[in-house]
């Protein structure tokens, strides 16, 4: 069964792993990998990745990407987002820890965010608001 618009929001707004998916390019697949997001109020979604990395480098060319988020329990569930970029900007050291504080137990987040910040290299912030949804709970089955 479809999820309510209420219902797909709030369960994007949990913290889940999302699979993200961008265009691969000419004669690849869509290069999917997993990600931590940050759903925000006004309804947009933002990921974090290297400024000079691949996927970095896919999103800017194809100007869109997917998430799919799903759980298994209580109910398999899952909701899928596609849209536009809208910007793409230098990450700061505020947005690392804000999108770590929704993954990791407090006590490990700046020990984590020390780590990052020096060794994952320059960052961007891209944020995508959600033109096509796809969402059901299928029950406990």
């Amino acid at each position: 069964m479809a999820l309510s618009r209420d219902e797909r929001e709030k369960f994007l707004a949990q913290p889940h792993v999302a699979a993200f998916s961008v265009d691969g390019g000419a004669g690849r697949a869509p290069l999917t990998v997993p990600i931590w997001y940050q759903y925000e109020a006004d309804g947009t979604v933002w990921v974090m990745t290297g400024r000079d990395s691949r996927k970095n480098r896919l999103i800017e060319a194809a100007g869109r990407f997917s998430l799919m988020v799903d759980r298994l329990e209580p109910t398999i569930r899952y909701v899928s987002v596609e849209g536009p970029v809208l910007e793409s900007v230098p990450a700061t050291r505020e947005q690392l820890v804000e999108i770590s504080a929704r993954y990791l137990p407090a006590d490990k987040v700046d020990a984590y965010v020390d780590v990052a910040w020096k060794e994952h290299g320059a960052q961007v912030v891209v944020r995508m608001r959600p033109e096509h949804w796809l969402s059901a709970d299928l029950g406990s089955l």
